[in-house]
């Protein structure tokens, strides 16, 4: 496997386990500062939004996160590449209310910037499961 692509597999472990244990700056040195998350039903979202979402989340008595990746394609084209992947989120709520499960497809762009692969933009598919 191409480095480039060993490393953007890193970055997307890293970013799970990031958001698992609720680092929310770790996540943010993750991805670019122009970046772009597009949701279904929802205006495109920049790091600032991100950025205060991820905080309010990583409150003590906010839902625990969990997610899983299962990244079906990885294209590396120079200074850009893609992937997508199938991802699965679970928020626990800490009251022991029933988890929210979400999962689906993504789309992502990753940008080589100052010799590191950080995300640049984002289309995310999730759609509710039933539990």
């Amino acid at each position: 496997m191409h480095d480039d692509e060993q490393e953007i597999r890193r970055l997307v472990s890293s970013w799970l386990a990031a958001s698992k244990a609720g680092d929310v700056e770790t996540v943010l040195s993750l991805m670019a500062d122009d970046v772009v998350f597009l949701i279904a039903g929802r205006p495109p979202m920049r790091k600032a939004e991100f950025a205060a979402t991820a905080r309010a989340q990583a409150d003590p008595g906010a839902p625990a996160f969990d997610a899983s990746s299962e990244i079906q394609e990885l294209r590396v084209l120079g200074d850009w590449a893609f992937l997508w992947q199938k991802l699965t989120v679970t928020a626990a709520p800490r009251d022991g209310a029933g988890p929210v499960v979400r999962s689906g497809h993504t789309l992502t762009i990753f940008n080589r910037h100052n010799g590191r692969w950080v995300l640049a933009r984002d289309a995310n598919l999730l759609a509710p499961v039933a539990t």
